[in-house]
């Protein structure tokens, strides 16, 4: 499976650990974040991570800048994106469940990496129950 990830420079850390943590695990990374901690603009890398994701060359994406906002409101332009902004377990279980949620977005300032690595995790390891959650999903376009 691949994943995309992207980043701004609050996230460079975590996403060197997040993919660090996935390799192990035999997935295969699109690294479209910036490798620095130098100031830049998070939708240079947010949109070529929803691009993948939207055209199919990822399975999913995770993307991460400082509180996560700025990363979701721009990867949820992407018509068939929907970028949840998670900084709970709870709250990435809920969102591959009930939204079928195809990217995880992290706040990057508010969390462990611990913490960060575990929502991977969990992003990946939970199934869409469709159903009730499915006639909903299929109303968020426009």
């Amino acid at each position: 499976m691949t994943i995309a990830i992207g980043n701004d420079h609050a996230g460079t850390v975590y996403k060197f650990e997040i993919i660090k943590h996935l390799e192990t695990k035999g997935y295969t990374i699109l690294n479209f974040g910036t490798d620095t901690n130098d100031s830049m603009d998070y939708p240079d890398a947010i949109h070529p991570t929803a691009t993948a994701v939207e055209t199919g060359k990822a399975t999913f994406g995770i993307i991460l800048c400082g509180s996560g906002n700025g990363a979701q409101m721009t990867a949820n332009k992407h018509q068939g994106i929907r970028a949840a902004l998670c900084w709970n377990n709870e709250l990435v279980v809920l969102t591959r469940q009930h939204n079928n949620s195809n990217i995880l977005t992290i706040p990057a300032r508010f969390v462990s990496v611990q913490q960060v690595l575990g929502f991977v995790d969990i992003f990946l390891d939970t199934s869409f129950e469709g159903g009730r959650h499915g006639n909903r999903v299929d109303k968020i376009s426009c």
